[in-house]
């Protein structure tokens, strides 16, 4: 990914230095469980050891990699360079995605817990910021029209619940994706004792991988980019909720405007959501890494390599993407500015209208049919609509409503406290004792 959307934490897991360290650490792990075994001396596991300190020359490695066209020979062949003679017994009985693999478990499982750390983060962002709007009253939209009354609190309680369930898909897709392939080629262990793999597996802190047919299946990593692209859509869809509430004619909330921030090179006075609207268009970048991931699946029998060039670019992608996403998607919720006053004004722009349904039931409590209460609220309800009447006013004057309802009974039904009385139930499901 560009500098631009990377953070260096996530960034640094996807560099080549992070990644030949790793496959150092798989090898000399290797070879421990071999000495053990009395394949290999332990004098030559002792001496891999020794390259532990080194900073292993990418460049030298690649020059190497030039003439094999080999990636793993090309580091291989480094590593002998420094360890001497004794690097004969370095991946004995090993095949390349033995390496490659369990190096990408590993690296997939440490940008897993950055997310995790990013979702726990915007999940205290988004707590914070629903307690303080519980009880912001703001009218309740669908089909982008106005509905009837909730809480600015409740819209964000439900992305603290929809990220709450991000939390736990994804640590199922950590648990999924962190396995150990060491058994050579064709998966059979016929040159290496399964006893390396489980050692390789405890010393980087992964699983041992049941059946890998030279490869780690790559379900594995299809689950995993799912539960990423899942994550990206929860994001835009949160994005989104903010670029409607900042527009002109709604204005209930809008990103924090920096001092000396410009909204347009053209128009001093724009205050555009820009990073919404970024975040929305990340969002559709990791969710476009998903289906490869599933296309990796079905490799031909025991392995090819159509999955490996979609993985050099999707693994790291679709994970620092993610997580500038998420740093940056809790900065717009902490930050959000919030407009209580335009979310009364624009839920008294319809004149009542937002209190159709009680009415409706109201009339029905009195024994009108539910087909002509509906009739009878609609009617009315329309001229609202076209002529910019009152809602309770035409009620109140309409006699098959005032047959049923008194006048006294018909402004019962305008409360608005009527439709937040299970706010705190709502929170209490979603935050526990709160």
């Amino acid at each position: 990914m560009i500098p631009r959307y990377s953070r260096p934490e996530m960034a640094a897991i996807w560099a080549p230095e992070t990644r030949f360290r790793i496959w150092f650490e798989i090898e000399a792990h290797a070879c421990d469980a071999q000495a053990a075994l009395g394949v290999i001396p332990k004098e030559a596991a002792e001496k891999v050891w020794t390259a532990k300190d080194v900073e292993f020359d990418v460049a030298r490695i690649d020059e190497i990699e030039a003439v094999t066209k080999h990636d793993v020979i090309a580091f291989l062949t480094h590593l002998a360079e420094h360890v001497g003679p004794e690097a004969r017994f370095v991946h004995q009985g090993m095949t390349s995605s033995d390496i490659l693999d369990t190096c990408l478990s590993v690296q997939l499982a440490r940008a897993s817990d950055i997310l995790l750390t990013d979702l726990d983060n915007l999940l205290k962002a988004l707590k914070k910021r629903a307690l303080e709007h519980k009880e912001t009253v703001c009218i309740g939209r669908s089909h982008g029209i106005h509905a009837e009354p909730v809480t600015f609190g409740l819209k964000l309680a439900q992305a603290y619940a929809e990220f709450d369930r991000a939390k736990t898909r994804l640590l199922a897709a950590r648990a999924e994706i962190a396995t150990c392939a060491i058994s050579g080629a064709v998966g059979t262990f016929a040159n290496i004792d399964p006893s390396v793999e489980a050692h390789v597996a405890e010393k980087m802190g992964l699983a041992v991988e049941p059946v890998s047919t030279q490869v780690i299946p790559r379900d594995r990593h299809a689950m995993f980019f799912a539960a990423l692209a899942v994550i990206a859509s929860s994001v835009e869809r949160l994005a989104t909720e903010v670029r409607h509430l900042q527009r002109t004619e709604v204005l209930e909330a809008e990103e924090y405007f920096s001092p000396g921030q410009k909204g347009s090179s053209a128009m001093p006075h724009k205050r555009n959501p820009v990073l919404t609207e970024n975040l929305t268009g990340l969002a559709r970048l990791v969710r476009s890494m998903a289906l490869p991931a599933m296309e990796n699946v079905a490799l031909w029998h025991e392995r090819d390599i159509s999955h490996s060039s979609v993985e050099r670019n999707i693994g790291p992608d679709a994970t620092v993407t993610l997580d500038f996403a998420l740093a940056r998607l809790t900065s717009v919720v902490d930050r959000l500015v919030v407009y209580p006053e335009n979310m009364e004004r624009n839920m008294n722009r319809m004149r009542g209208l937002i209190h159709s349904q009680r009415v409706l039931l109201a009339l029905t409590q009195k024994g009108v049919s539910r087909e002509d209460a509906y009739r009878l609220v609609q009617r009315n309800a329309m001229k609202v609509w076209e002529e910019g009447a009152d809602f309770l006013a035409e009620l109140a004057s309409d006699a098959d409503v005032t047959a049923a309802l008194s006048p006294a009974e018909i402004e019962e039904n305008f409360d608005l406290g009527y439709h937040t009385k299970h706010v705190d139930t709502i929170f209490d499901r979603v935050f526990g004792e709160h």
